[in-house]
């Protein structure tokens, strides 16, 4: 019994803990994480991609105008087929040439310059589609002053008096469809004495 307590000891005290604890008493050894470097690191994608928009937008911005330069020799003012319209504050110029349908507004795309809004893409297509020239023509703007929905119903108004240049026989379906009325409707000015144009403060009798 004696000489199992004593093989028992031995073997307990033959154990190491080095690897734990250090030499020094009372005192823990603890291994040191590795250094990240920054060279590892990468950006996330979604930065970059917001990087690389901005740069591509510039591009196109740049080939549409020099586009729209090569197809109107003189600028604007020198075209034949031309026509101004108004709504609101709004005012455009429209330039037909044969093409295959196109809509350019200020150097850009019409669905990108609209927000991709249907009713707006709408008021510009009506006078081509009334008389199907929807792919027949391209189409090119000036734009300037008022909101988005005033320049394309000025849009609209325009491209319907360039289509007069065009053919006066046009004139008949045109103005059936009502596209050849300047819409002469505007914000009503305030009134002194009134919150705004005919809005009035409370009433109060004492």
């Amino acid at each position: 019994m004696s000489t199992s307590l004593s093989s028992l000891t031995f073997s307990f005290s033959s154990l190491s803990f080095s690897s734990h604890i250090s030499h020094k008493p009372n005192s823990l050894s603890f291994h040191r994480p590795r250094s990240l470097s920054l060279s590892h690191l990468s950006a996330p994608p979604s930065l970059v991609f917001l990087a690389s928009a901005a740069p591509l937008a510039e591009l196109e911005t740049t080939d549409l105008k020099k586009y729209v330069k090569s197809r109107l020799p003189g600028g604007f003012a020198a075209q034949t087929i031309i026509g101004t319209g108004r709504r609101k504050c709004a005012i455009a110029r429209v330039v037909l040439q044969e093409g295959t349908g196109k809509v350019i507004i200020n150097y850009r795309d019409a669905k990108e310059y609209l927000q991709g809004n249907p009713l707006w893409l709408q008021y510009v297509k009506v006078p081509l589609v009334t008389l199907g020239y929807e792919s027949n023509y391209d189409v090119f703007v000036k734009a300037h002053g008022g909101g988005l929905s005033g320049q394309a119903q000025a849009i609209s108004l325009g491209i319907a008096r360039a289509l007069l240049r065009v053919s006066e026989d046009h004139r008949r379906p045109l103005r059936k469809e009502g596209l050849l009325t300047r819409d002469s409707r505007i914000v009503e000015r305030k009134k002194v004495g009134l919150k705004k144009a005919r809005k009035a403060p409370q009433f109060s009798k004492r």
